[in-house]
């Protein structure tokens, strides 16, 4: 076997003398406040079953859709689900791409084009970063939620085709921007707003719809992405938008073109998990009464200070140091509750955190317990 490069084994170990080295870890039993598995869809027996009969019934018996979609793996499947996605969000259209990560690469890589203007929150994922790198428009970051930084940037590039980007949910601090304030402001300057809705889809809205149609914005902006993956227990993300949209990423979105399709059963599932997202509120109200008494614990347990305000599933204890937030977290593990430590370089250096994921299934003596057992370490 060919030596390692020498410059790459330099870098690994620069992590490791960081405590900072990724590893990959199986499924434990412990109890779950770590997966993005919110309702509890991805080990729904209903929901698997359901789809293996969708399967037999429509005659779907193949592994794979065996090309990308604009040669042969554009099966009937993808249209019937696109067309359920988009009348759930309210949308004119719906297009499914093979992951969040790819729905963002491909929308940032081939929308904004060459003397335009990406605006950018801060704390945004990486996927719309790297996205953001591939486009030929200038990119600038705003501070986190702060909008008079963003029209600030907004006022020094007058008469330019100008896309606004955050996130409903943020994926490591779990809170939502002013997003009622920021339609005024990019609608007071004729900017393109596109929000990431990956952690809100099933965890706000009547139906989990999300955070913008639970504030009924979504005809004040442009793109929205949803990812499966989180809410929805399954696989894949959809750009919704207006036909024309649609009809743009088909012809110049990279990850959507050169790519094979997924295959008829991941689709099944998206479509049989947003039925029941569609009728299912018990796993939905039974969520959002766990993020009541988890805010509910903090307060009693004198630990507001230490968390990132959140509303949402995502709950984040500012835990300085890889070192220390690391030996909580192993301890957390030890005693049987499944919380990850977020180290840097994932987030800034001096933010790193204990990062807590509510689901419908944790019971309220599960999040009493892990609450006092935090206490007890801190």
């Amino acid at each position: 076997m060919k030596r390692f490069p020498s410059s790459l084994s330099s870098k690994l170990e620069i992590r490791k003398q960081n405590n900072a080295l990724r590893q990959l870890s199986l499924p434990s039993k412990m109890i779950d406040f770590s997966s993005n598995d919110y309702l509890g869809f991805s080990q729904s027996e209903i929901i698997f079953n359901e789809t293996h009969q969708y399967l037999i019934d429509n005659n779907f018996i193949h592994n794979g859709a065996t090309g990308s979609r604009l040669l042969s793996g554009n099966h009937k499947l993808y249209q019937e689900t696109e067309a359920f996605i988009a009348k759930f969000h309210q949308s004119e259209a719906a297009l499914i791409f093979n992951s969040g990560y790819d729905a963002n690469v491909g929308f940032f890589s081939a929308v904004p084009q060459k003397g335009d203007l990406i605006l950018y929150d801060e704390l945004c994922h990486a996927s719309i970063r790297d996205g953001i790198q591939l486009s030929n428009a200038k990119a600038y970051k705003f501070d986190h939620n702060d909008f008079e930084d963003l029209e600030k940037l907004i006022l020094r590039n007058p008469d330019t085709v100008t896309y606004i980007v955050t996130e409903s949910v943020f994926s490591m601090d779990g809170d939502c921007p002013n997003l009622e304030e920021l339609v005024l402001l990019s609608d007071k300057y004729h900017c393109y707003l596109v929000v990431d809705e990956a952690h809100a889809l099933g965890v706000f809205g009547s139906s989990g719809e999300g955070f913008v149609q639970l504030l009924g914005l979504q005809d004040h902006v442009f793109a929205r992405i949803m990812t499966f993956g989180k809410g929805l227990g399954c696989h894949g993300a959809a750009i919704l938008g207006s036909v024309e949209l649609k009809d743009y990423l088909v012809n110049f979105a990279r990850s959507f073109i050169y790519t094979t399709g997924l295959s008829p059963h991941s689709v099944a599932t998206i479509l049989i998990a947003y039925q029941h997202l569609k009728k299912d509120f018990t796993s939905i109200l039974k969520l959002r009464e766990n993020i009541v008494f988890f805010n509910q614990q903090k307060n009693l347990l004198s630990l507001k200070p230490l968390f990132v305000r959140s509303k949402s599933a995502i709950q984040s204890a500012i835990i300085p140091g890889n070192e220390k937030v690391k030996s909580i977290a192993n301890q957390l593990q030890e005693k049987g509750f499944d919380v990850k430590a977020i180290l840097s370089p994932t987030v800034s250096e001096g933010q790193e955190r204990l990062r807590f994921c509510l689901h419908s299934y944790n019971s309220p003596e599960e999040i009493s317990a892990v609450m006092h057992c935090i206490y007890s370490l801190l």
